[in-house]
């Protein structure tokens, strides 16, 4: 298996993915919230010209239903003030969040526009293998995603919530914020690489963060797959649609440059942010690199 392929769970204990923990990673040490895996702060990230993404400001996850109370703590802790929710209606419907003190919630619904939601209706289908093996089997689990991904930059629906999110953390004054959808990978994964390509950082550090996925998310989702065995499923249908594939983020980042020439056009054509706002979005997140007269004098 290719370290770049998402694998089973089975194939490592939970607590290994969490042993990793912020060792080697950007972003400070987060509070292990059971009732929320995947989260993880953007901060730390270097960029091209030598700054730093501030830790503690931004933050992906998945959502935020079932935080318990102390999880809600624990988020209130981090001084969040806006959550960003990727989510359909229907799905924020179903599984509403549950938002810590003190902060708001934007509804930003990046598939309106879609004919094809399979990507975003994956708890209701994996409640059911015969219906999972239709979406997902014979290798068709891959093209669903490349073509969700697609839409997810293109869409007009996708650019309008990805222009709101951007736009929004560009006003926000340095306020924490979190974004999530329901896995926090697809749409989540896609605000976080290409904002942080946007930002400067380096094409495979991108590729690192977006993958981690499977390393923080598939392990907390076991029972997901031994309730889905226990049902008659082949467990292993679902690795590739509860996982990340570096395929999948190369399919976004192709359509980006088919459409609008790069992740630098995609942003000012596809969203429409004047240049004023991407460098208000790197005022806010991105921490500059001392001069050497700086250094010296420090």
């Amino acid at each position: 298996m290719s370290p770049h392929e998402p694998s089973s769970p089975s194939e490592g204990p939970q607590g290994s993915a969490r042993a990793a923990g912020a060792a080697g990673r950007p972003g400070g040490r987060l509070p292990e919230i059971a009732t929320l895996p995947n989260l993880r702060d953007l901060g730390g990230h270097r960029t091209a010209d030598g700054g730093r993404l501030r830790p503690g400001l931004l933050y992906r996850s998945v959502d935020l239903s079932r935080l318990d109370d102390v999880g809600l703590r624990a988020l209130a802790d981090l001084g969040i003030r806006t959550v960003y929710d990727l989510r359909t209606a229907q799905e924020c419907a179903v599984r509403p969040d549950r938002l810590p003190r003190g902060a708001r919630r934007v509804e930003l619904d990046v598939l309106a526009d879609a004919e094809d939601d399979a990507p975003a209706q994956l708890p209701a289908i994996l409640e059911d293998p015969a219906r999972a093996e239709e979406v997902f089997g014979g290798g068709r689990t891959e093209r669903r995603f490349e073509t969700a991904y697609r839409g997810i930059v293109s869409l007009p629906s996708a650019r309008r919530s990805y222009q709101a999110l951007f736009r929004g953390l560009a006003e926000a004054a340095g306020e924490p914020a979190l974004f999530h959808c329901t896995t926090g990978k697809d749409r989540t994964g896609w605000a976080a690489a290409s904002l942080l390509l946007v930002l400067g950082v380096d094409h495979d550090d991108v590729v690192d963060d977006y993958l981690r996925t499977n390393r923080d998310l598939l392990p907390a989702l076991r029972p997901l797959f031994d309730r889905f065995a226990r049902a008659g499923g082949d467990p292993d249908l679902l690795v590739p649609a509860l996982g990340v594939k570096e395929q999948y983020l190369e399919t976004a980042l192709d359509e980006a440059r088919s459409r609008y020439g790069g992740v630098a056009g995609y942003f000012r054509d596809g969203l429409g942010l004047a240049e004023e706002e991407l460098e208000a979005l790197r005022e806010v997140l991105v921490e500059t690199a001392p001069s050497s007269s700086e250094a010296a004098a420090g």
